[in-house]
């Protein structure tokens, strides 16, 4: 039953027809899968539970729903999108449903995103790469070097940004569409063990240009807070899990706007202020 791979719930925007496919994929395979087994699997007293759903005789409520996602064998991304599911098939109003496909279309957008090669990756080591890649869906850019130099908050001279324009095409990061610059993939995440040197040197240079917005961006254009908290019973993984959650929340939130008018960054550190107990 550990199998989500076999039925892909990125692929679907009905719940409905996912589990109907899921049902059938494991039946196909197993012929001792059965209602009343999945429902023993996420611990359901109803035998017959993923039927009526499946039939449209009932809904999933969110805590249900996690316990479908235990069962399918569903976690992190896959989970919240299948969450979200639920939600959009709960959803009594225009502005719920819209409001949860907004979600929906962001996880899938986050889900289908380009994973960075090593080379790749070393285009982020200076925080105005991604920057200019960004500021291409600005419906007044202009591929010129000065004018990209002049939009940008910290001075950067207009042969770099010449330089990051070819190393982001000759990537595969930006294309040409006719003789306009588009987005060679919406999302850009960096895999594995790729997350080491060039991405810290981003992380670093991002974090300078934090620090200089203290004196230089308006209040009103920034947001720059703090938290220092006593963790226990609740983990650093369970931290950096709702982390994660946001940042994806993040991206559904902008995932339907086509053109942006600002280019922001966002930094999110989670870091140790004291050494553990020792037990």
């Amino acid at each position: 039953m550990n199998d989500p791979a076999a039925v892909d719930v990125f692929e679907y925007t009905n719940l409905r027809a996912f589990l109907r496919d899921v049902y059938d994929a494991k039946k196909s395979r197993n012929r001792g899968f059965s209602y009343r087994a999945f429902s023993r699997r996420a611990g359901l007293r109803s035998p017959n539970h993923l039927k009526r759903i499946i039939d449209g005789e009932r809904t999933l409520t969110a805590e249900t729903a996690l316990r479908y996602c235990s069962a399918l064998g569903l976690q992190h991304a896959a989970a919240d999108y299948f969450c979200d599911l639920a939600a959009q098939a709960r959803a009594t109003t225009p502005e719920e449903r819209q409001q949860v496909q907004r979600r929906l279309a962001g996880r899938r957008r986050h889900h289908e995103a380009r994973h960075l090669d090593f080379h790749q990756t070393a285009l982020q080591g200076r925080w105005y790469v991604p920057a200019i890649r960004e500021m291409v869906l600005r419906a007044d850019f202009r591929e010129d070097p000065e004018w990209i130099a002049s939009q940008l908050v910290a001075p950067i001279d207009p042969a770099d940004v010449r330089e990051a324009l070819d190393l982001l095409l000759s990537s595969g990061l930006l294309e040409r569409q006719g003789s306009t610059l588009i987005q060679g993939s919406p999302v850009v995440v960096s895999r594995g063990q790729t997350d080491t040197a060039h991405t810290h040197v981003l992380h670093r240079s991002m974090m300078q240009q934090a620090i200089r917005s203290l004196d230089e961006a308006p209040p009103d254009q920034r947001d720059i807070s703090c938290l220092t908290m006593c963790v226990g019973t609740v983990s650093i993984d369970e931290l950096k899990e709702l982390v994660r959650k946001f940042r994806q929340d993040l991206v559904a939130l902008t995932a339907t706007e086509s053109e942006g008018t600002q280019v922001v960054q966002l930094n999110i550190q989670l870091f140790p202020l004291s050494h553990p107990s020792a037990d």
